[in-house]
């Protein structure tokens, strides 16, 4: 028996007042009691009281019968009906069933316990087919309404329900689609994620990226599993969402952030590119002065060539920094390497309102983890590190192994091997409530257009999908420390290569002829240099226009060396272009932005290179 919200409101009909008191003696203590002493009065009283949940009618009645009235009742009601009667009058009962909708009836004189107990079960009724009819609205509602295509499928994968959405996908009416699969509608019948959620019972989310038309599109479907009193699995619930929308603001959002750090790295990185300017023109200028002193020289310029690489190093890093893509994946990578690349990155971008130290352990374990979304994290957590400390403080980046010889279940990792990255400040620290709150996308205690309130979520989106964790200690006035867990991996064993060095000979000590296409002069002449000195012959072209009439015009080329941006027509564009005449010319393509694009056939070559870059690529476009 199900429990009653409240005492449900009974009507009673009769016409003999005496019967009207002793129903109310019998039902009053449990029940709302209305009544009436004819149909046409009783009639009335429903038109004003929508809430009825049973009507006890008597049949014979003068003005109107019980089965007249419960019939007309039924058009303005939906109470539960039983019919009184002191006559065995089969007639008027089936009367009452076919038109009143009676639900029981009962002889005069009754029995109190018995016609209690059928009053009861009426209201109980009444109530859950009321409850049963508010959830049936609720989920036409949220079928109708819900900015998502809804799907229920039984366990074996036919459509039990569909919204319009989903109709509108599959391009058929939502009646026409019911007791079919997706399958049968030209789709996918099961899919893996739809498996899975069957099998292990539980909840399955996936994110699908497709290419349409208008762009990329992404999906993201949740596939419940409900299941049956015995704990089975008898349907699932698929819910497809567009959120398109949503992963375009986060890249957005995550590229501003990029593009507020690298504004802070302007000035210092103009500063120090003066400085490796002021070191490789002056040491040029003091080389030609002493040409002469062959030991001189050749100081100055390995002290030229070691400003100009480590002005090399920087572009790359901010290229790479500031780049608008997605991330390239998972790699399995040696933490130290990133941690002292991203070094000059953090270090420049906080300036120097903070001492930062540095402290990385040898040895420290190699993880599986996307390079690019680490350095954005680790400058995320320096940055909120210098913001927490405005009056100057210390910053200690730190990383070390640590062994978990026990699950830590606070954070959700089991017993392995991790390195730890932490960033340490000597802040004010974290109230329990902000702590509280910290990890929440949008917080931030920072003034308005000093922070986006994603720092830290972003950290956190990025360890969880190392399969690690981040943890946050703070306390007021005993500063904060952000560390992050990644999992060890054990990088796969690589196949030693053989490096041509700077000034080696040509590959086999064969000499090739290769076309030179470049439309700045200087770079073409040093690119031209490299290869003569390797005892290849050179031909100069000084854009795709004049290299592709030297290919029609100049005899047989062995390899193409070609620029990428260049006016008119492009690498990309001339190797599409050569391809159909000279299909089996090896083309390098050269270029000094970060992200280029390249058809599998073309070996890339990123500026500045070294002649040792420069002989390894040959040696991988001749195969």
């Amino acid at each position: 028996m199900i429990p009653l919200t409240s005492a449900p409101l009974i009507l009673l009909v009769d016409d003999e007042p005496d019967i009207l008191v002793a129903l109310q003696d019998l039902f009053e203590d449990d029940f709302q009691v209305l009544t009436a002493h004819g149909g046409a009065e009783a009639l009335r009283l429903l038109a004003g009281e929508p809430d009825v949940s049973v009507i006890i009618s008597d049949q014979r009645m003068p003005e109107m019968t019980g089965d007249v009235f419960l019939s007309q009742a039924r058009e303005v009601s939906d109470a539960e009906a039983i019919l009184l009667t002191g006559y065995a009058d089969l007639s008027s009962v089936t009367a009452a069933l076919n038109k009143g909708g009676i639900v029981g009836y009962a002889a005069k004189p009754w029995d109190p316990e018995a016609l209690r107990a059928m009053v009861s079960a009426a209201a109980e009724r009444r109530q859950l087919r009321q409850a049963l009819n508010v959830e049936r609205s609720l989920l036409r509602g949220l079928m109708a309404h819900l900015p998502a295509a809804v799907t229920v499928k039984d366990r074996e994968g036919r459509l039990v329900r569909i919204n319009q959405r989903k109709a509108l996908a599959l391009g058929i009416d939502i009646e026409a689609s019911l007791g079919r699969t997706e399958a049968d509608l030209g789709g996918v019948d099961r899919t893996e994620a739809e498996v899975q959620a069957v099998t292990q019972g539980e909840t399955v989310e996936v994110l699908d990226e497709r290419e349409t038309e208008v762009g990329t599109q992404w999906l993201k479907t949740a596939i419940v599993p409900v299941h049956d009193f015995g704990g089975e699995v008898r349907h699932l619930v698929i819910v497809e969402r567009d959120v398109t929308d949503e992963k375009l603001a986060e890249m957005h959002l995550r590229q501003s952030d990029k593009l507020r750090a690298l504004g802070t790295l302007a000035g210092g990185v103009a500063h120090d590119f003066n400085n490796l300017l002021t070191a490789i023109i002056g040491s040029l200028e003091l080389a030609t002065r002493r040409l002469g002193d062959e030991g001189a020289v050749r100081r100055y310029l390995d002290n030229a060539s070691m400003a100009a690489q480590k002005g090399a190093t920087l572009t790359q890093r901010l290229l790479g920094f500031s780049r608008q893509t997605e991330s390239r994946g998972a790699e399995v990578v040696n933490l130290v390497e990133i941690l002292s690349e991203t070094r000059d990155l953090v270090e420049r971008t906080l300036g120097g309102g903070a001492r930062i130290s540095w402290n990385l352990a040898d040895g420290l374990w190699r993880s599986a983890i996307e390079p690019d979304q680490f350095e954005l994290a680790l400058l995320n957590l320096a940055v909120n590190a210098r913001d927490a400390m405005p009056d100057g403080g210390r910053i200690t980046i730190s990383a070390w192994n640590q062994t978990l010889e026990t699950p830590e279940l606070q954070l959700d990792l089991p017993v392995g091997d991790y390195a730890v990255v932490s960033v340490h400040d000597t802040g004010a620290g974290m109230t329990p409530e902000v702590l509280a709150r910290v990890l929440e996308p949008f917080f931030t205690t920072k003034p308005v257009g000093k922070g986006t309130g994603l720092g830290l979520p972003m950290a956190y989106g990025f360890a969880q999908r190392s399969g690690g964790a981040l943890e946050i200690c703070s306390a007021p006035g005993e500063g904060t420390e952000v560390k992050i867990y990644l999992p060890r991996a054990h990088p796969a064993p690589v196949e030693a290569s053989q490096t041509l060095e700077s000034g080696g000979a040509a590959i086999g000590g064969q000499t090739r002829r290769i076309l030179v296409v470049d439309d700045e002069a200087p770079v073409r002449a040093v690119t031209s240099g490299f290869l003569r000195d390797c005892g290849h012959e050179v031909v100069e072209a000084d854009g795709a226009e004049m290299a592709l009439a030297l290919l029609a015009t100049n005899g047989t080329f062995d390899l193409a060396l070609v620029d990428f941006a260049m006016p008119g027509v492009n690498g990309v564009e001339f190797a599409r272009r050569a391809r159909p005449d000279w299909p089996d010319l090896p083309i390098i393509l050269i270029t000094g932005y970060f992200d280029v694009e390249v058809p599998d056939d073309i070996t890339l070559v990123h500026k500045p290179f070294s002649n040792a870059t420069l002989q390894a690529a040959l040696g991988r476009a001749w195969g």
